[in-house]
C-alpha cells in the first residue's frame, strides 16, 4: 500500500522505477493501470499520471494494442539531469560505494562575479565549502559551494558533509528549489588535478550552477568537476511533439 505523503504520483513513480530496475516485470511488460491501482491502493488517475511521467523520461514506452513496456535503453540513464540529487546517491546508482571528504570550510569575501550570482554586494562574506566525493577509493567529483554568510544561522561546520539541499534546509531555513545549470568543459588546474588524481590540464566536465530557494532568490553558487572516465551522464532527447 502506498502512503499519501508527500506526493502519491511521485511515490508511485519511485515504486515502479525500483521494480523496473530490479527486473521484476516479466517480459518487460508493465501491468495495466487498473491492476497497478488496485495493488498500490491509489486511483487510476494517479497511476496514469505516474506512467505518463515515466514515459516522458524514457523509462517505459507504450505500444498501441500491445500494452506498456520497460524501455531497456532508458535503463542506462541512472541519474536524471533535471532532478536534484546528492552525489552520494549518484555514485550508489552507478554501483559504487560512495564517501565524502570535506576539504575545507572557510569564510571569504565575494568577488564581483560571485556577488552578482548571489545577489549580494561585492566583498560581502560568503562561506565556501570544498568537498571531494569518492567512488570506492577513487576521487571522482570535486565541489565548491558558496553560500552568503548572512543566510547561515547556527554552527554548521560539523554538517558540511551533508548533501547541499539538506544543509541549506537545516542551517539556512530555506528550501533549495532548483538549480540554473551550465555544463562547461574545463582543463584541470594544479589544485584540481592533484585532488582528482589526474594530470594537470586533463579535460573534465564541470557543472556551474546557481541554486534558488522557494522564493526564487539565489542562495548558493556551486561548481562540480567530474572525472568523466569514472562517471558519465546520459539523457534522452526527443523531437518536439514526439
Amino acid at each position: 500500500m502506498i502512503a499519501r505523503n508527500p506526493s502519491l504520483t511521485e511515490q508511485v513513480m519511485a515504486h515502479l522505477r525500483e521494480r523496473i530496475a530490479g527486473g521484476e516485470f516479466e517480459g518487460g511488460r508493465i501491468p495495466s493501470e487498473a491492476k497497478l491501482a488496485s495493488v498500490l491502493g491509489v486511483s487510476r488517475t494517479t497511476v496514469r499520471d505516474a506512467l505518463s511521467r515515466l514515459e516522458h523520461d524514457g523509462s517505459i514506452y507504450r505500444k498501441q494494442g500491445a500494452g506498456t513496456f520497460v524501455n531497456e535503453p532508458g535503463l542506462q540513464i541512472r541519474s536524471r539531469l533535471e532532478e536534484i540529487w546528492s552525489y552520494e546517491q549518484v555514485l550508489r546508482d552507478h554501483g559504487y560505494t560512495p564517501s565524502v571528504r570535506v576539504l575545507g570550510v572557510l569564510e571569504e569575501a565575494a568577488d564581483a562575479a560571485i556577488a552578482s550570482d548571489l545577489g549580494i554586494a561585492p566583498a560581502d562574506p560568503v562561506i565556501a565549502m570544498e568537498k571531494l566525493f569518492l567512488e570506492d577509493d577513487d576521487p571522482v567529483v570535486l565541489t565548491m559551494n558558496r553560500i552568503p554568510a548572512a543566510y547561515l544561522h547556527d554552527d554548521f561546520a560539523e554538517s558540511a558533509s551533508e548533501p547541499l539541499y539538506e544543509f541549506v534546509e537545516a542551517h539556512c531555513d530555506r528550501h533549495l528549489a532548483y538549480y540554473l545549470s551550465e555544463i562547461v568543459p574545463v582543463a584541470l588546474d594544479d589544485h584540481q588535478a592533484a585532488l582528482l588524481d589526474e594530470p594537470a590540464g586533463t579535460p573534465a566536465i564541470c557543472f556551474e550552477e546557481i541554486g534558488f530557494d522557494q522564493s526564487n532568490a539565489p542562495i548558493v553558487r556551486a561548481s562540480s568537476i567530474f572525472r568523466d572516465d569514472l562517471l558519465r551522464f546520459r539523457l534522452i532527447r526527443r523531437k518536439t511533439g514526439a
